[in-house]
C-alpha cells in the first residue's frame, strides 16, 4: 500500500531487478489482492464493534447485526475450501478459494467476502460453463460453497452438526451487481443450485449484500472518533490508499459521478 502510494506500484526493488532477489511480493497495480490484503489487516486493527455491524447491515441493507463483543472472531484471506461433494452437482469441480472469511461464535456465524477491482464477478467458472442447466457463475458457486459448509444441505454427517448463519458479500469499486441483485431472490438461489431441494431452509433474509468503495471508505470513517490514535492511523491510511486505486480504477467512467471526490478530507489528529 505505501509503495504504491508513493508511485511505486509494479516496481520491483534494485536486489530483485538484478535477479540477487527473489521477490514473492510483486504488486501488480491492476489486482485487488493488494487490497484485500490491506482492508484484512485493517480489520483486524480496529475494535470491530465500530466497523462489523455496519458493514454487515450496510452490505444487506437492513439490521442484521448489532453492535457487542463478537467471540473468537476471526478474519481469514483468501481460505481455500474443500472440493465439493461429486454426488451433489453434475460435474467436477476443484476447491473454491474465498478471499476474505469472518466468522463467529455469538451466534454462530460465517460471512464470505468477495473482492473485486478491475474485473467482474465470473459468469463462468473452468469447470461449468453453463452446459449442466445451472448458473455457472462465480457468485452461484460461492454461496453454494457456503450454504453446503454452514450445514443447510440435508445430507448424512459423520458428527452431529448445527447450522452456522451464513452471508454472502461482495465489494466491488462502485457496487451494482447485477449477480448480487439476483441471488437476493431466494427463488434463484434455489435455481442456481443442484439438488437445492437437499436445503430445507435458506439463511434469514437477506444474506447477500454488496458495497462498494465509497461505502467501504465511509465505513471506516463513521465512528472514527471512536478509535485510538493506533487505529485512526491504520484506517486512515487505507481511506487515502483506496480513494487512489479507485481513481486509477479504468472502468471510473462507468460509475455515473464519482463518489470518490465527494470523500472528506481526513486531517491528521495529533492525540
Amino acid at each position: 500500500m505505501l509503495a504504491e502510494l508513493h508511485r511505486k506500484g509494479g516496481c520491483l526493488c534494485q536486489p530483485a531487478r538484478e535477479g540477487a532477489l527473489h521477490c514473492p511480493l510483486i504488486i501488480r497495480p491492476t489486482s485487488e489482492d493488494v487490497i484485500t490484503d490491506h482492508l484484512v489487516q485493517v480489520m483486524r486493527t480496529i475494535n470491530p464493534r465500530w466497523w462489523l455491524p455496519d458493514f454487515l447491515n450496510s452490505a444487506l441493507g437492513a439490521p442484521a447485526v448489532h453492535p457487542q463483543q463478537f467471540r473468537n472472531l476471526r478474519i481469514e484471506p483468501w481460505v481455500n475450501k474443500p472440493t465439493f461433494p461429486r454426488d451433489l452437482l453434475h460435474w467436477d469441480e476443484g476447491s473454491t478459494q474465498v478471499d476474505i472469511v469472518i466468522t463467529w461464535e455469538n451466534p454462530a456465524t460465517t460471512v464470505y467476502v468477495e473482492m473485486k477491482y478491475w474485473s467482474e464477478l465470473s459468469a463462468r467458472t473452468a469447470e461449468n460453463r453453463g452446459e449442466h442447466g445451472f448458473a455457472s457463475d462465480q457468485l452461484a458457486r460461492n454461496i453454494r460453497v457456503g450454504l453446503l459448509e454452514c450445514g443447510y444441505f440435508e445430507v448424512p454427517q459423520l458428527f452431529e452438526f448445527s447450522k452456522r448463519d451464513f452471508l454472502q458479500l461482495v465489494i466491488s469499486p462502485g457496487g451494482n451487481q447485477k449477480l448480487v441483485q439476483k441471488y437476493r431472490d431466494p427463488s434463484e438461489v434455489r435455481q442456481a443450485i443442484p439438488y437445492s431441494h437437499l436445503i430445507k431452509k435458506l439463511p434469514k433474509l437477506p444474506f447477500v449484500g454488496e458495497l462498494n468503495y465509497f461505502d467501504l471508505m465511509n465505513l471506516f470513517q463513521l465512528h472514527r472518533r471512536m478509535f485510538s490514535r493506533a487505529e485512526r492511523v491504520v484506517a486512515d491510511q487505507f481511506v487515502k490508499y483506496l480513494a487512489m486505486k479507485s481513481t486509477q480504477n479504468p472502468r471510473r467512467k462507468n460509475l455515473g459521478k464519482s463518489s470518490f471526490e465527494q470523500l472528506p478530507l481526513v486531517e491528521d489528529s495529533p492525540g
